[in-house]
């Protein structure tokens, strides 16, 4: 399990624009923190900071104890392997089936075909798409393929999961279907971080909620709904 702190976080991009100031937040581990925000109040920079996609202006950031932001270039490929990644865009290889596009992404991060062959139908199986292994992302759903997200997310066993808006675009029984399986998964010590603007979603929840607004830090609940700046 992993705790994330970040201690004074700033970060400018090159036209000026803010994208952090000063924000100062820890998650302890096993936590399921929902990240909340309009559009453009930092909820993506900050995930990028945590992948080491963007690097900070100002400030500190750690997983456990170990400061990624003095983490050399090199070491980034490994960092990213102890966590689950899930982008807003379901980014798959349409010429790839499915088994074949989570393949890629183990042997990337340098497991073994005996592993992939293994862990894939393990992992599919624990969102529902098994049976989906061998088919092209074309003919998926969208709950689908964000169930594919997930699955490629976790398979590796990270002891953080990062998810960028895991639920857009999908209806309310698909959405509903996600967020269980994010729930199962952190019940199993996994710490999660999920930025929404799923309203609804973070009100049933009823999970920590984290607020930000032009890049500053307004509000954390715990057990709280969206919106809440206490």
């Amino acid at each position: 399990m992993f705790s994330i702190k970040l201690e004074e976080v700033s970060q400018r991009y090159p036209d000026g624009n803010l994208g952090l100031e000063r924000v100062s937040l820890e998650i302890t581990p096993g936590e399921f923190v929902f990240l909340t925000g309009e559009n453009g109040s930092g909820k993506s920079t900050l995930l990028r900071l945590l992948t080491k996609e963007l690097q900070p202006a100002s400030g500190k950031i750690f997983f456990n104890e170990w400061e990624i932001t003095k983490l050399p270039q090199d070491q980034i490929p490994f960092l990213r392997r102890k966590m689950g990644i899930i982008r807003e865009d379901v980014l798959l290889l349409n010429r790839y089936t499915i088994y074949q596009n989570i393949e890629l992404a183990l042997l990337v991060n340098g497991q073994s075909k005996k592993y992939c062959k293994t862990a894939i139908p393990t992992v599919l199986g624990m969102v529902g798409m098994r049976e989906k292994m061998y088919v092209y992302p074309e003919e998926l759903s969208g709950g689908e393929r964000s169930r594919v997200a997930l699955a490629r997310a976790i398979v590796n066993n990270p002891g953080v999961l990062l998810a960028d808006e895991p639920t857009a675009g999908l209806d309310g029984s698909a959405a509903w279907d996600m967020m269980n399986l994010f729930d199962e998964i952190n019940r199993k010590g996994v710490t999660i971080l999920l930025a929404t603007h799923d309203k609804e979603m973070v009100n049933i929840m009823k999970k920590r909620v984290v607020t930000l607004y032009e890049g500053r830090l307004l509000g954390d609940v715990k057990k709280g709904r969206y919106g809440d700046l206490v």
